[in-house]
């Protein structure tokens, strides 16, 4: 993607490229997110807000605790391993 300028206007409004627009997702309404930097300013998509993670959170009802879930799924954890030695022979 090549290099693009844009112009602040009085009332501190930016039009981003409809290249970028289009290549990021950014529609009217997308949030964004400024992050100052030393060299300048970077604009990244942003969020709503809330995780779709949080939005579920605490829903699923264990009558055990995740842990034994997951063993069972999984299987059983192996015993912790001493650490490896890295070196090659």
């Amino acid at each position: 993607m090549k290099f693009m300028r844009s112009r602040i206007s009085s009332k501190g409004q930016i039009t981003i490229p409809k290249e970028i627009r289009k290549a990021f997702g950014l529609r009217a309404g997308t949030f964004v997110v400024f992050e100052p930097r030393p060299e300048g300013a970077l604009l990244r998509k942003g969020t709503t807000g809330q995780h779709p993670v949080d939005k579920i959170y605490g829903c699923l009802k264990l009558r055990r605790s995740v842990d034994d879930v997951l063993d069972e799924m999984r299987g059983p954890r192996p015993a912790a391993n001493p650490r490896r030695d890295r070196r090659r022979p």
